[in-house]
């Protein structure tokens, strides 16, 4: 097994447990919305969804009432959360992509296991690959199992994880690893089903290897669509002996398993004067459906409360709560979906309304918006070892900071490619520094329209969105954000989201002139561009690559002009990794510093990890260029390019050394998507670079790094002249 060299050392958390690799367990609940969360809400939201267990870990937790996710939609999400990219740097999925396998490159499982932890996925998958709606381990190319996790367990398509009940809404598939237990499960629903199979693994794991760290990622369909709800009380008690209980008999899997199916209200949300009220005023004419409707999701949502509560006593009985984190949060906003259930022509709820309980919280948006409410989701860390009260951060952050953040909890190196910000000082108790939160996201029509939306919101199109945090010179935390882009070349409207939640203030024009060109550079240079195409002959999937964008082809500005010399900042470790990773997180490991005048004389050492910091300068008059490079044919040689803060060239997790990767080709894509010859468009001037490479331990090597203009017939070197790097 690899350990990565980095857990020897101390880490600043080991102060506060015995052992520094904490077991992880990240829930991630499906449509959840902010305000779905009693904990989150404030006196003037009613009515409430009870959550006594989730109340009582926040009472111990730290919240996170900025936390954004990936995409305003599932798969994005998910696959953004995985790899520490956001949504401007996913290679693959994209907008509505489902089922598209997610890429082929280091994830949140794989850099864990890599670290010694022995990982699972249990519940809803949907980025495997595979014809839509199918897939297997043999037809699918990301199956969890080659993503990084030693187990899988759960629904693999998308499609699959809308059903509550997986043997009776369409014998819908279950897998147990590679085979199929559908057939087994006879009323087993569905947020039962996992948390009992995540209970019995982790009792299980814990038995077998107590002392090796867990990575647990239990992905929960609730309170997705359908609103099916469970068929009995939850089970008294909790962990080993109590709650959910894995039985493991065909007919019989769980403890809940038992008839009728679907039909549990909780008797909280029973005859209720207040929600009945809620219900007459939202439709006065169907109001028993509306009422019904939310009695369900309620029902839903307390079933996830039951579970939580289930896995914190678990983690007690197991002796590992104070060396455990659980993490919990959303894949998106709120939904509005139909509450219907395949195979059930007479099911009698109807679709859902997210403003029964406000479930987009205090923001305006539901899912597939890139306003709050569609793209804020609740998120609570629960660490009894690392927090001892209560806290609460307003700080922005997003999805692809949970892979920093896991690797510096399991003592491992940061992944280069990853651009998120770990959350580790949140966890401490320290000041946090914002993340890079940005999002890009494409759907048709219009946004509905809720009493309590801003009238800005009303009716708004949707269309291609963009939204990005930036910092003005208050220090002020702003979100900047704009719909229907047609151009690229559109304002952005600017919102004080701590102060103005439902974001119905503009104050573009209360900042300074050239904010909005700022903000165009800045979005430009956080995202790439990709030239996606279909081989039809190599995959049954169609219409799957999506994420073209308006803004694709305008030209990447400049860096500010500056006084520059010929060269380039070098750094250098005597490390390994089994990825790029960041030189910072492998501190305190002894660092050298120097600088380099010409690429084509530098020797890389044996065993080494090197990080060149500088600019490359762009000639007048030129906006298309392909880049590429090729390390020396040493056995574990890797390279990561950066312009801006996107990646550029990937020459890391399925590079061969020796071999030329290039800036127009989509590395860790797979199942027949590939990319054309498209070519990066720059401004002419100065553009921040970073290249950060591994040398393998058989011999040293050195670097070539080429550049071709659109329209010349063959790569040339880079010349010396055109590195360049700031003087003091």
């Amino acid at each position: 097994m690899y350990r990565i060299s980095l857990l020897s050392l101390t880490l600043s958390l080991s102060t506060l447990c015995a052992n520094p690799q904490p077991d992880i367990i990240f829930v991630l609940c499906d449509d959840l919305g902010w305000g779905d969360l009693a904990f989150y809400h404030e006196a003037k939201y009613t009515p409430q969804i009870s959550s006594p267990n989730l109340d009582a870990m926040a009472a111990q937790g730290l919240q996170l009432r900025r936390h954004y996710s990936a995409a305003p939609v599932s798969a994005p999400a998910r696959a953004s959360l995985l790899t520490g990219t956001h949504q401007g740097q996913s290679e693959v999925v994209r907008n509505n992509n489902f089922d598209a396998a997610l890429e082929n490159t280091t994830t949140l499982a794989s850099l864990l296991q890599h670290a010694g932890y022995k990982s699972a996925l249990i519940g809803k998958w949907g980025i495997g690959g595979g014809d839509q709606s199918a897939g297997c381990p043999n037809s699918s190319a990301a199956w969890p199992s080659k993503r990084g996790f030693d187990y899988f367990f759960g629904y693999h398509n998308h499609i699959a994880g809308h059903s509550q009940y997986p043997k009776e809404e369409g014998n819908r598939a279950i897998w147990d690893r590679d085979r199929v237990i559908t057939d087994s499960l006879d009323n087993c629903y569905s947020t039962d089903l996992f948390t009992a199979r995540a209970k019995q693994w982790l009792i299980e794991q814990k038995k077998h290897e107590p002392k090796r760290p867990v990575f647990l990622m239990l992905n929960l369909t609730a309170p997705h669509a359908r609103l099916g709800i469970p068929n009995c009380p939850y089970p008294a008690g909790g962990g080993i002996k109590g709650g959910l209980q894995w039985l493991g008999q065909s007919g019989r899997m769980i403890n809940t398993a038992l008839a009728p199916r679907d039909s549990y209200i909780n008797p909280e949300y029973r005859n209720n004067q207040q929600w009945e009220k809620r219900a007459r005023e939202l439709n006065p004419k169907h109001w028993k459906r509306t009422l019904l409707a939310a009695q369900r999701h309620a029902s839903m949502v307390s079933r996830i409360d039951d579970a939580m509560g289930d896995l914190r006593q678990l983690c007690q009985d197991l002796g590992i709560a104070k060396n455990s984190i659980i993490i919990l949060t959303s894949d998106n906003g709120a939904h509005n979906e139909a509450g219907s259930i395949a195979g059930r022509p007479n099911h009698p709820s109807p679709q859902q309304n997210p403003a029964f309980f406000t479930s987009y919280g205090k923001s305006d948006g539901i899912k597939r918006d890139l306003w709050d409410g569609g793209l804020l989701v609740p998120c609570l860390i629960y660490a009894p070892g690392y927090i001892k009260q209560a806290r609460i951060s307003h700080t922005p952050s997003q999805f692809h900071d949970w892979m920093p953040t896991l690797a510096e909890l399991a003592g491992a190196p940061i992944p280069l490619r990853s651009t998120g910000t770990s959350l580790l000082p949140s966890l401490l108790g320290n000041p946090q520094p914002m993340s890079g939160v940005y999002s890009e996201y494409c759907y048709p029509g219009n946004m509905p329209c809720y009493p309590s939306y801003a009238p800005n919101k009303q009716h708004r199109k949707r269309g291609e969105q963009q939204m990005l945090y930036f910092c003005d010179s208050d220090g002020r935390e702003l979100k900047a954000i704009r719909s229907n882009i047609r151009s690229g070349y559109e304002d952005f409207e600017i919102y004080d989201t701590l102060r103005d939640s439902q974001e119905s203030h503009n104050i573009a024009d209360q900042l300074p002139e050239g904010t909005q060109e700022q903000l165009r550079s800045q979005a430009l240079r956080m995202r790439r561009a990709y030239n996606y195409q279909h081989d039809p002959a190599l995959s049954k999937r169609k219409g799957a690559i999506s994420g073209k964008r308006p803004y694709d082809n305008i030209p990447i500005p400049a860096n500010q002009a500056q006084s520059t010399q010929q060269g380039i900042q070098l750094r250098q470790v005597k490390a390994s990794s089994p990825y790029v990773p960041t030189l910072e997180s492998l501190s305190p490991l002894p660092i050298s510093t120097s600088q380099c005048a010409d690429l084509g004389n530098l020797q890389l050492p044996a065993g080494s990890i090197s990080e060149l910091r500088g600019y490359i300068q762009i000639p007048p008059s030129a906006q298309g260029w392909q880049f590429r490079l090729r390390l020396s044919p040493v056995e574990g040689s890797k390279a990561q390019l950066r312009l801006h803060q996107l990646p550029l060239i990937d020459a890391d997790s399925n590079y061969k050394a020796g071999d030329y990767a290039s800036s127009s080709s989509t590395p860790n894509a797979e199942e027949g998507i590939v990319c054309g010859n498209r070519p990066i468009y720059l401004q002419p001037g100065l553009h921040e670079i970073q290249l950060n490479i591994i040398q393998g331990k058989a011999a040293a090597g050195n670097i070539q790094l080429q550049w071709q203009r659109v329209g010349e017939r063959a790569m040339q070197n880079i010349p010396a002249s055109a590195l360049r790097l700031k003087l003091q």
